[in-house]
């Protein structure tokens, strides 16, 4: 506002003045709050422009990352003064190269002869004495086709008294499917340890073994290898009933998208017994006692890991069982021993 305006409002009054006024604060304490916000986002733009300049200036040097994800601009690597040796390994450095294998282990040793010398003779097979120890080389091979395949022709014969035709049966040791438990068991340790898929599998089978194999096999397999540890889990939960004292733990998963508890149980011999139980509300002491009375494993307990184990008293037994779980967190041992605050 310029004098001459200034004059003029004042002469028209003191209310015309006051009103002026009035105005003015208005406007001026307007104007503070937004030159308060403004100094605020000004001060985050700082904040995260320094934030960007020294993202962008992190190179191997003066950070974490690996020396190949460093950017065009960062100052190259100094190099190391030449110590004039070459490179690899020294003179009088012991080899690291694989190591022979025993003469009694071989399967098989192939003699080799040289056919002519340097100036031009050619050795005959009665000059083959040799003169020191031959320099040796072993490989290892495969041989082409791993599998034997087998035919058990069950014959039948005609019973001279009564004229009935008999046909003999597969021994026992035999197996009843078309393939035997060696193969199975490779079968199974692609498709489950080494998780490939059940159309890899057959493709893998024919090419390393020479057996020819359908994706329906591969699963019959597999579902017929499920089966197979009935009895040592039968053993073991044996075992585990008997047990004077068990270690139970479980752990939350998804399985299909659902959402399960795996529970194991073990004994001090070393033995388990995971069962993969419901969703999570049968979790906690309360499914965990219902598990323990289904199983009839009422023993003591001197391990226990469940979300609220201080609410478990009656699961833990005789008083002499103690409970124990593994501390989480920042206060943990292990963090303690790093010197995590």
């Amino acid at each position: 506002m310029e004098r001459a305006e200034a004059e003029a409002v004042y002469e028209q009054g003191r209310e015309t003045v006051v009103a002026v006024l009035l105005e003015l604060s208005a406007q001026n304490a307007l104007l503070r709050r937004e030159v308060a916000e403004l100094s605020e986002a000004n001060r985050r733009l700082e904040i995260r422009v320094a934030d960007l300049e020294e993202r962008r200036d992190r190179n191997s040097r003066n950070s974490s990352l690996p020396p190949s994800q460093d950017p065009p601009s960062a100052p190259p690597r100094p190099r190391q003064a030449a110590s004039g040796r070459r490179a690899g390994a020294q003179p009088g450095h012991p080899g690291r190269g694989r190591h022979l294998a025993p003469i009694e282990s071989l399967d098989e040793a192939i003699d080799h002869w040289p056919s002519r010398c340097a100036c031009g003779h050619r050795f005959s097979e009665t000059e083959r004495c040799p003169v020191g120890k031959p320099a040796r080389h072993q490989v290892v091979e495969l041989p082409p086709t791993a599998v034997l395949l087998s035919e058990h022709r069950l014959q039948r014969l005609r019973c001279p008294e009564c004229g009935a035709t008999t046909r003999a049966k597969l021994p026992p040791d035999v197996p009843r499917g078309a393939f035997g438990p060696r193969l199975q068991a490779a079968v199974a340790s692609l498709a489950v340890r080494n998780r490939v898929s059940r159309r890899d599998a057959v493709e893998l089978v024919g090419e390393l073994f020479g057996a020819r194999i359908s994706a329906g096999s591969v699963e019959a397999i597999l579902q017929r290898a499920a089966t197979t540890p009935c009895e040592p889990y039968e053993d073991l939960l044996r075992q585990i009933r008997s047990a004077s004292a068990l270690n139970i733990d479980e752990t939350g998963g998804r399985t299909a998208g659902e959402r399960r508890t795996l529970q194991g149980r073990a004994h001090r011999a070393g033995g388990a017994l995971p069962q993969r139980r419901g969703s999570p509300p049968a979790r906690g002491p309360g499914a965990a006692r219902r598990g323990l009375l289904r199983q009839r494993l009422l023993g003591p307990l001197v391990g226990l890991r469940l979300p609220r184990p201080e609410a478990a008293p009656a699961l833990l037994g005789p008083p002499r069982a103690r409970l124990h779980r593994p501390q989480r967190g920042p206060r943990r041992p292990e963090a303690v021993r790093r010197g995590r605050p």
